[in-house]
């Protein structure tokens, strides 16, 4: 009938979109996104306090793979048409501060800032990858790619935060138990709004 060619259209410019589970999508990509975008902003206040001192090539490099994360979650929200959180202007800010703070403790908070955060995250990715499991993981191979690599990114830096005396901050366990909450905070408003 005459309505068939629009239908079809509608179909090819969908893509990616294929019968997915689109509220779960959705709610994955948008607070990855959302979470590398923080994590960019957590480095960037780290660079701006610790960048001549002698970890500022550990958290550039660090930071260099979230820049990549982040760019990958700016294409992934455009292929599966995502709208990211309205809190980013807020993790802008929020970010920066708890990277430029926690460095301002010294090498050893910023490095147990980075130990804090990269717990939650990778914990969060495996979450997610055991859903995507649940849901397809034929269907969602890409993404799981995606997610299984980016956590063991994350890993890694939990990992160089730990062998560059994470532990050794003064009220350590106070400070990581304040930033995870902080942390459960953004991933659930991130998700829904």
């Amino acid at each position: 009938g005459p309505g068939g060619g629009a239908s079809l259209r509608l179909c090819a410019t969908r893509g990616a979109q294929d019968g997915i589970n689109k509220p779960v999508i959705d709610r994955i990509i948008r607070v990855d996104h959302a979470g590398e975008y923080g994590a960019n902003r957590i480095y960037a206040g780290q660079m701006a306090v610790l960048g001549r001192s002698s970890v500022g090539p550990v958290i550039q490099q660090m930071w260099n793979q979230e820049k990549d994360h982040l760019k990958k979650f700016n294409e992934l929200m455009v292929a599966y048409r995502v709208r990211p959180t309205v809190l980013l202007p807020f993790w802008n800010i929020a970010g920066f501060v708890l990277g430029a703070g926690s460095a301002l403790l010294g090498k050893k908070g910023a490095m147990a800032c980075t130990v804090a955060v990269e717990e939650s995250i990778s914990e969060h990715y495996n979450n997610q990858i055991r859903t995507l499991i649940e849901e397809d993981p034929e269907k969602y191979k890409e993404l799981l790619q995606v997610i299984k690599q980016f956590r063991d990114d994350e890993q890694e830096h939990h990992d160089i935060g730990l062998e560059h005396d994470a532990e050794a901050t003064p009220a350590y366990s106070v400070l990581k138990t304040a930033i995870q909450l902080g942390c459960k905070a953004a991933i659930f408003l991130s998700e829904r709004i």
